[in-house]
């Protein structure tokens, strides 16, 4: 959804009605989990997929029929073993999938949500998808207001409080409730689609290789720092695109510098005076990913010197050097898709193995946050 927010928000403001569809439930594997969205808009453009091309078409005229009734429309697709050719998930999986159509009346929060979602402002949206209450009723909720409704001040008020508990986890799933927000009833299921800002990638050391990191860390979504106390090589022009470029110490910036667990932290100097100081910083604070450049004997020498700054050795197990999967990576840019690689792997629990070498589920359902 995030990606082609820019894009609906041009329609909205527009007054251009255009069908929405949402994962809001996989089950099995799937190729894209909840919160996928794709847009059918004016001249029938789409945007965006829900299943990386499975069952596009069937959402596509699903949106159509949304857009020109005004109804929201619950579906489900998946493999069916009958007929391989019928509309499904040649992977095996199941998804379910709400399409609503979206205009300024039946969404009037839709603009200021897409403008909080560009300016990094935390933001839930809640929409019913089953029950008595209206299907594709949305309600936006901020950590200190809200807007919509889902038909029942109750319901309202109960959605809201579970909202803001979400806000800071980023997380996208399914809640029940009761018609008047009921918590320990099931009648009405709600999808909540939360809107961190987006996760921090902290680059240290202004090398051709920090270069590479950044732009794939930009493209996985993350809001990239690169740090260097080195004025000559940390200056904006080797660093183009969103990308703060930090002049500083390294582990003085950190230190005042917030993180949390979905912080991506690369330290790429290689150079002791550098990176034991950061590392020393790195290792006692949250993050997802500490990962640290350099030859096996560098990473030896550097393990004993943050020993001997008193590190134990559950917090030297935290960091992963020397980063990256083994690739064959020879060049910045490949080294940079290595330590992507292994940042994904990471965080979704991946071997890192090829996928001909191992069995079961390609896309597992991920881990509830």
């Amino acid at each position: 959804m995030r990606e082609i927010l820019p894009a609906l928000e041009r329609w909205y403001a527009a007054r251009i009605p255009f069908g929405l569809a949402t994962v809001v439930a996989v089950s099995r594997s799937a190729p894209r989990g909840p919160g996928a969205a794709m847009a059918v808009g004016p001249d029938d453009e789409v945007l965006g997929s829900v299943s990386g091309g499975c069952v596009e078409g069937a959402v596509f005229e699903l949106a159509q029929e949304v857009v020109a009734s005004g109804a929201a429309r619950l579906a489900t697709f998946g493999y069916s073993d009958e007929d391989a050719f019928a509309v499904g998930l040649t992977c095996g999986g199941e998804i379910t999938v709400l399409v609503r159509p979206v205009t300024s009346g039946s969404d009037p929060a839709f603009g200021a949500v897409a403008a909080s979602v560009a300016a990094g402002e935390p933001v839930t949206v809640a929409t019913v998808v089953d029950g008595p209450a209206p299907r594709g009723a949305c309600l936006a909720v901020w950590p200190d207001t809200v807007a919509g409704t889902l038909g029942t001040v109750g319901l309202d008020a109960a959605v809201t409080a579970d909202a803001r508990g979400e806000l800071a986890l980023g997380a996208s799933l399914l809640r029940h409730y009761g018609p008047h927000g009921e918590r320990r009833e099931d009648t009405v299921t709600l999808f909540l689609q939360s809107f961190a800002p987006p996760p921090r990638m902290l680059v240290f050391g202004a090398i051709d290789y920090a270069a590479a990191v950044a732009r794939i860390g930009g493209f996985l979504g993350y809001r990239v720092t690169v740090c260097d106390a080195r004025p000559v090589f940390a200056t904006p022009k080797r660093f183009p695109g969103a990308v703060e470029v930090v002049v500083d110490w390294p582990h003085r910036y950190l230190r005042h510098t917030g993180t949390d667990e979905r912080t991506v932290i690369c330290v790429l100097t290689h150079d002791p005076k550098f990176d034991v100081p950061l590392l020393e910083e790195a290792l006692r604070r949250p993050a997802a990913y500490i990962g640290a450049m350099g030859s096996r004997r560098t990473h030896d020498e550097r393990r004993e010197r943050l020993t001997e700054a008193g590190l134990t050795e559950a917090e030297l197990a935290r960091l992963r050097s020397p980063l990256g999967l083994d690739l064959g990576a020879r060049t910045p840019e490949e080294v940079a898709v290595s330590v992507a690689a292994e940042i994904v792997a990471l965080r979704w629990g991946g071997s890192g193995a090829p996928l001909t070498a191992t069995a079961g589920a390609i896309h597992p359902p991920a881990a509830a946050p």
